[in-house]
């Protein structure tokens, strides 16, 4: 198992009225996070938010190439991104005990904080097709190249994580400075990870390691 320690190449924020940064997502332009009351758009070049939308945003985000998904208590909402109309509700595996969230292979995928879980759900019904154990906490989680990627905090100790999607066996573990919280993942498709910073009402962009074609 490769371990090393995270490569922070910039951080974003704290942003006006946002206290707390819950879940992320991208649609190849823009990083969506969640902080509570609203969704709201941050172009990462500019390191500005261009837009919000007010819809209850209190976990994790997805997006699915057309819809925005935002965990909201113990409910999951699909809310369309150009008029901020919900669209449907379906009932999220954890209760309100939920985390991340990401979009992989036409279903849902979520993570259950400290059930130490990721569930794959049926985004129409909610039903859970598959659950993956986790040795940690899940606070956020992503696919990026085929990978399964989730973050962990507990206590001052947080990481990244990719995680064999069939079995949870941990395959790669990217260390964050202490006290570098993680409290939403999302991949941009290429070498960056986003991570919200909890409380601290931030995110940081940080690397992907790249490793050789063949080994991929």
């Amino acid at each position: 198992m490769n371990i090393s320690a995270a490569k922070i190449i910039r951080e974003y924020g704290p942003f006006p009225g946002v206290e707390h940064v819950h879940g992320l997502t991208f649609d190849g332009q823009h990083v969506w996070f969640a902080s509570g009351d609203r969704l709201n758009a941050l172009d990462p070049e500019s390191g500005e938010t261009v837009r919000s939308i007010e819809v209850p945003a209190h976990a994790g985000t997805a997006f699915d190439g057309r819809h925005l998904f935002q965990i909201a208590e113990d409910r999951i909402q699909k809310i369309d991104p150009q008029t901020g109309r919900v669209l449907a509700t379906i009932p999220a595996p954890g209760g309100g005990g939920d985390s991340g969230l990401a979009w992989a292979e036409g279903a849902l995928w979520v993570g259950q904080h400290r059930g130490r879980k990721i569930h794959q759900i049926d985004p129409q019904t909610g039903a859970v097709l598959r659950t993956i154990e986790s040795t940690r906490f899940v606070t956020g989680v992503t696919w990026s190249d085929g990978e399964l990627w989730h973050g962990t905090w507990e206590g001052e100790e947080s990481e990244l994580r990719q995680v064999d999607p069939r079995t949870g066996e941990v395959l790669e573990r990217i260390e964050m400075p202490p006290g570098a919280g993680v409290s939403g993942l999302e991949s941009d498709g290429g070498d960056r990870f986003f991570c919200g910073g909890g409380k601290r009402g931030t995110i940081r962009a940080v690397r992907r390691p790249r490793r050789p074609a063949h080994l991929r």
